[in-house]
């Protein structure tokens, strides 16, 4: 089995009148930072704002050609599911979503809002994926992988083509993976075309069926996917996408929640562009030198931006805290008036923002008349933080990091 040239081809004329040809921009900022050449591929700004409108209108296209589907069920943790939607609703074809109970409100919506039918159920993609299985046969409707599909790894890799048309200098390109389509189809693509491109897969390292699967050459599957990029929290990588991960890929790496958020926030303060979890996990692995990248041009592939609002500022808390731009910790202080006071004098001398302040006057450690203060407070950086802590100590206070 194999996902020939001539097919990704096919569905890059497919899919020419329906999506956007994503932009790709080089990022001086995030050259200097990590030594490389780094351009950034902006999938987030692709209809329904996610590379997987490709995959799946590549595959209803082909099924509408054949004549071979009447209405569609999927299921998704929610870019599959808006792009199925949208296909669908270009092709007047009913389509019913499975999305796992922790799906995002805003993709919900949007999924929704083309018309489709959405069904919440389990706890991960996983789960949705069964119940969508089990409601295809009940119904009889086709049901449209999001991954596992070679009509649809065509679609997805169709940025490659994009990528070496506006790019042929390019060293090396980095792409999210969860369940593996995306990977599949840019390495096939990129590869068959230019074999001297290295193509890199980047996973969460709370959900890294793939990245333990290309190690071991072996199928992986992990017990849970527990990560905050929900769009690649996949136990089960498909089998025909590691077959051609296998063939073409040329590694795997992982990144924490930590580093995402870092790199999420940096995209806002330097590009500003809203870039969902799973996106960012490219960035993510060249800020933190999962990879060698000095002196290479290198792609990064931002997958998509669908990112729930309500969670922006948990993802930013997560940036600041794993860039040290916030301090928390914790102080013994007498409890009487003004010690809270004169602490927090010291602190914006410092130019330490204070933002949380937390009593505990219940700790068995305490004497009678002490409580221990709990702050947060924005910082500079690390310089900036340790200079602040040091100070305080300088006053007479034993100080925790927490």
């Amino acid at each position: 089995m194999d996902l020939e040239l001539k097919e990704i081809e096919k569905a890059a004329a497919r899919l020419a009148p329906t999506i956007h040809r994503t932009s790709i921009e080089q990022s001086e900022t995030f050259s200097r930072m990590t030594g490389a050449d780094v351009y950034l591929k902006y999938e987030n700004q692709q209809k329904t704002g996610s590379f997987k409108i490709r995959g799946a209108s590549n595959k209803i296209a082909a099924l509408v050609e054949r004549g071979e589907i009447k209405s569609a069920v999927a299921s998704s943790a929610g870019n599959h599911a808006q792009g199925v939607a949208y296909a669908s609703h270009v092709h007047s074809i009913p389509a019913t979503i499975v999305m796992p109970k922790s799906t995002p409100i805003a993709k919900v919506s949007a999924t929704e809002g083309y018309g489709a039918k959405v069904v919440l159920h389990g706890d991960c993609y996983d789960d949705a994926y069964n119940k969508a299985v089990e409601i295809a046969e009940k119904e009889g409707a086709t049901f449209l992988h999001p991954f596992d599909d070679l009509e649809v790894m065509a679609g997805q890799g169709t940025i490659g083509i994009e990528i070496l048309e506006d790019l042929p200098t390019v060293d090396m390109v980095l792409v999210p993976a969860g369940g593996g389509g995306l990977l599949a189809g840019v390495a096939a693509c990129i590869k068959q075309i230019n074999p001297r491109v290295q193509i890199i897969g980047v996973q969460a390292e709370g959900a890294p069926a793939i990245c333990k699967s290309f190690k071991q050459k072996k199928k992986i599957v992990t017990d849970t996917a527990a990560t905050i990029a929900d769009g690649i929290a996949v136990k089960a990588p498909g089998d025909k996408t590691m077959e051609i991960i296998n063939r073409y890929a040329d590694d795997v790496v992982t990144v924490s929640d930590a580093e995402i958020s870092e790199a999420i926030l940096l995209l806002l303060e330097r590009t500003k562009q809203m870039v969902e979890p799973a996106g960012a996990t490219t960035l993510a692995a060249v800020l933190n030198n999962k990879i060698d990248v000095k002196g290479k041009k290198v792609v990064c592939v931002l997958s998509g931006g669908n990112i729930d609002v309500s969670f922006v500022n948990r993802i930013i808390e997560l940036g600041l805290m794993s860039r040290e731009r916030k301090l928390k910790f914790a102080a013994t202080l007498l409890d009487i008036p003004g010690s809270l006071g004169h602490l927090s004098d010291i602190l914006a001398k410092e130019n330490a923002n204070i933002v949380m302040v937390q009593y505990d006057r219940l700790s068995p450690d305490l004497d009678p008349n002490e409580v221990i203060i709990h702050i947060a407070c924005d910082v500079g950086g690390r310089e900036h933080g340790e200079r602040v802590v040091k100070t305080l100590e300088k006053n007479g206070y034993k100080v925790t990091r927490e």
